[in-house]
């Protein structure tokens, strides 16, 4: 199986930006993390990270064909992106959509997502385990080798 990760704007911010909602534990902690965890789970993933709306885009558009699943945080994108959504929805890749904070319970304008509209699942409020749990997700609902 093979994942795409998605990182929105500012996650490469992670550590500086706002600690005591987002912890204090790096970007690139962020990306070992993933890293490691798609390892372990025997899964293949390319990481990517933009803080361009129109390079998230492009990424999910050449993943057509290429990977079985996207893993995306969208960061900010998530509430204002319907370009993300429609790309998502023309490749008709299995997308989970994480998020390190709850975003339930954040400002009311956080609460909605564009994204969800076409996740099969979301994952907020689990810091870096959100990006474990949802290839976990996706290795057990869509590995091509389980078919």
């Amino acid at each position: 199986m093979k994942i795409l990760v998605l990182n929105g704007p500012n996650l490469n911010m992670l550590g500086v930006r706002e600690p005591a909602i987002y912890g204090d534990r790096s970007f690139a902690a962020l990306e070992a993390f993933i890293r490691e965890s798609c390892r372990e789970l025997e899964v293949a993933c390319e990481l990517f990270q933009s803080n361009h709306e129109g390079e998230l885009v492009t990424r999910i558009q050449q993943a057509y064909g290429v990977f079985d699943g996207i893993v995306i945080n969208p960061a900010a994108y998530t509430h204002t992106s319907v370009a993300i959504l429609d790309a998502l929805k023309a490749v008709g890749i299995p997308t989970v959509e994480v998020h390190l904070s709850d975003i339930s319970a954040r400002e009311p304008f956080r609460q909605f997502s564009y994204v969800s509209l076409a996740a099969v699942k979301t994952i907020a409020g689990r810091g870096f385990d959100g990006y474990r749990d949802a290839v976990v997700y996706l290795k057990e609902h869509y590995d091509p080798a389980r078919a």
